[in-house]
Formats: structure tokens, sequence, C-alpha cells
């Protein structure tokens, strides 16, 4: 996971850009305030706040509910309107002028987890930044549960292809109201003829290499090409015997390194 930890600040470099653009899914609400024009029609000019139920007051229209409507959707339906017995063709634009403060709830395996007010649009790795990053026992998933028409939507982000991968699609933009949970990674054992024999995280892409890397690598003792993997399988310990240094672990995987005799 400290690869991890290394690329998650590389990427927050690269996707400064991006995260511009995930802000057009930025969804209005209580608090914000946004600048109307429409095009050839000062009188219709207006800098106005979103109420605490979600609407804004437009002259001619009155009051428009914009709650949880990004940017580009306002800007649609007040064309609608104006355009129903308003204006011919009217051209409107819509811009956020002050963002309100977001309120998201991160848990699990981050430094700071809780609850964080955000100004503005943010990505999930920004939201991941403003929680400390990762801690050491931080897996290779995140879930983002938000509601969506009433019921509870559920986001699953791989966490290997955002970061390593650069899988960018799945920086997705975080909404007012979210939680956010980082899980755990698996945890597996190495044990035998190691510098530092115990328990280390391994994740989807842990190998037995990377397992004996963290565990300091092999002592002047170690039969390398005879590793064996210990794992529950249907609650009955099977033993994978001379696995290769290239075979996938899993979680509460056994690695045994044994003593060359020779």
């Amino acid at each position: 996971m400290k690869k991890v930890l290394y690329f998650i600040f590389v990427f927050l470099l690269m996707v400064l850009d991006i995260s511009k653009v995930a802000g057009e899914d930025y969804l209005v609400g209580p608090g914000d305030v946004l600048s109307v024009t429409v095009y050839d029609n000062d009188d219709l000019k207006t800098k106005v706040r979103v109420s605490s139920n979600g609407t804004i007051v437009m002259p001619l229209l009155g009051q428009v509910n914009v709650n949880k409507l990004s940017v580009s959707a306002i800007t649609d339906k007040l064309t609608h309107l104006l355009a129903n017995g308003y204006i011919v063709n009217p051209q409107v634009n819509v811009f956020v002028d002050e963002f309100r403060s977001k309120k998201v709830v991160i848990l699990g395996n981050v430094r700071n987890p809780g609850l964080i007010e955000l100004n503005g649009p943010t990505t999930f790795l920004e939201l991941i930044s403003k929680a400390g990053g990762f801690d050491k026992d931080a897996g290779d998933t995140a879930t983002i549960k938000r509601k969506v028409a009433g019921k509870d939507d559920v986001t699953v982000i791989n966490l290997v292809s955002l970061v390593k991968g650069g899988d960018m699609s799945q920086n997705v933009q975080i909404n007012d109201e979210d939680t956010v949970y980082i899980a755990s990674a698996g945890m597996c054992y190495v044990t035998g003829e190691v510098t530092k024999p115990g328990t280390y995280p391994c994740g989807e892409d842990s190998t037995v290499l990377k397992l004996i890397a963290l565990a300091g690598g092999f002592n002047g003792k170690a039969a390398k090409s005879s590793i064996n993997v210990v794992r529950m399988v249907d609650n009955k310990k099977k033993v994978l015997e001379d696995v290769s240094l290239d075979a996938h672990v899993m979680h509460n995987d056994v690695i045994v390194v044994p003593e060359s005799f020779f």
C-alpha cells in the first residue's frame, strides 16, 4: 500500500485540469450563489443565493427549483422556461459565484477520518488528500454511498486501477452528504527464513514475492524454490507446495519459506 500512497499524490498533481472538468457535474444546493445572464436582456441579469429549500427567484419566472441540479441542467431549465412565452430563443448563461460548504463523511483507513467540509467541486482523489491520505492498512477498494432518487446508491472504486492504472474515470465527483469508506487491506502472514517474519497487508495485486519483500527478503538460509502457501479453503487447511514467486496470494494466506539444507 506504500506504493499506492506514493502514486496517489503523483496523480493528484496530474488531475488538476481533470478535476476542473469534473466540476461541471457539481450539484447546486442551498447556500450557493449563482450568477445568471440572458444575452441581450440586461434586465434579467441577476445574482442570487439558493434558498434553504433549493430555489432561486428569477425575474419573470419567480421561484425556480434548482436543488441538486448541475449548472448545465439549470441552464437548460431556465432556457426552457424563458422560451415558454417570454423570450424567443433565449441564450442563458449560469455560473456559480460562491460554493456552499458541502459536508462529506469519510470513514475507514485514512489518516483523518470523520466529517469533512468541502468548498466547491471535489473529486475522490482530492477528498483523500483532504483526509490526510490513506493509512498503512488501507486496501484496494473504496465505496461511496449516496442517496439517488430516495434510494441508497453505492459506487465501488478500484484503487489499484485508479492510482496505478491511471483510470481517471474512477476519480468521481464527490457530492454533498456522501459517505466514503476506505476498506482495510487483507492480511497475510510470512514465516520461516525471511528477515522479518510477521503479518503484512496483502491486496488484489499482491504476490508471494511482494510479501517476502515486505518481510525484508530472504535470509541466508532460505530455500527460495521451495516456498509453500497455507490457505483455508472451505474451512479446511490446504497446502500449496513449491509455489512460484509470481503467484498471487489471498487474505489470511500463510507464506512459509523453508530452510535450505544444501
